[in-house]
């Protein structure tokens, strides 16, 4: 299999994996352990070499299984981690980070997330993410989960443009940014990050999806994976505890979606007509 990806430019000119890896659920069970950090190891040798993590995973233990599987690998990593609303002052975004970095036993986190909007200002955020910048802790930052009034607030700011990239869900069943987000998103040249490309689970019953796969001779999964995949400028994280699963998210890539598969999919799961509010987990 091979293991080019194709790649998504941020703002800063610098790309990335468009395919990654994501790792909530992760460091939940001792058990899978292994399983785990032998699945993300799998993921770097096929090219995944964007890994999502985050300090609600959990509590930090998804960041730990990180650090196993990069040990030894880790200037081949993009890391993604989040800040928890609650700690994103600007004192406990800096302590957060601190934190995610020895859990991830490295000196730098590539790009910093605020994962949702809380009560902090944003421009307390945005001052800890300036000193993390200036520290060399991260490289970049960004949010998750902001809809395009969020995104409008925080452009507006100081220094707000900056934002690398906006992770938010997006799947066939959640395409609500594709009438305001998405396109804001293009016209500002930022990335979305699309995470819960098969709905947790929860798309692979539906029947027109498994008509197209069976088409394509590909399991359910891997039809809805690509069809995130098919927005040129996207970043697409979803989650494998298995190396079976991370072989099926790799190949994802090589399906082709026909202009028939397409119309089905608009007849099964309606684009939106208009903008939506942004929907969350």
């Amino acid at each position: 299999m091979a293991t080019d990806i194709p790649l998504v430019t941020l703002p800063s000119g610098e790309s990335v994996p468009k395919l990654g890896q994501g790792t909530w659920r992760m460091g939940e069970s001792r058990r899978a352990r292994k399983e785990e950090v032998a699945a993300l190891r799998l993921g770097l040798d096929l090219g995944m070499t964007l890994i999502d993590t985050a300090e609600m995973y959990a509590d930090g233990s998804a960041e730990e299984v990180v650090a196993e599987a990069v040990a030894g690998r880790r200037d081949e990593v993009f890391i993604v981690s989040k800040v928890l609303p609650e700690n994103s002052t600007r004192a406990g975004t800096i302590k957060a980070c601190e934190r995610s970095l020895k859990r991830l036993k490295t000196d730098r986190i590539e790009l910093y997330l605020l994962h949702w909007r809380g009560r902090p200002a944003l421009e307390e955020t945005l001052a800890g993410f300036e000193a993390l910048l200036d520290a060399g802790a991260i490289r970049y930052w960004g949010v998750s989960n902001f809809d395009v009034s969020d995104m409008e607030e925080l452009f507006a700011l100081k220094g707000g443009p900056a934002c690398a990239s906006n992770q938010v869900l997006y799947n066939l069943r959640r395409r609500g940014i594709e009438a305001g987000l998405l396109p804001w998103s293009r016209e500002h040249g930022m990335p979305i990050m699309a995470y819960s490309p098969i709905e947790q689970g929860r798309l692979l019953r539906d029947r027109a999806l498994a008509l197209i796969a069976g088409r394509h001779g590909v399991t359910p999964a891997q039809v809805a994976i690509a069809f995130v995949l098919r927005q040129r400028d996207m970043l697409v994280i979803p989650k494998a505890g298995s190396e079976t699963h991370v072989r099926e998210n790799r190949a994802a890539l090589d399906i082709a979606l026909s202009h028939e598969d397409l119309a089905e999919f608009d007849r099964a799961f309606p684009p939106p007509k208009g903008p939506r509010p942004l929907e969350l987990l």
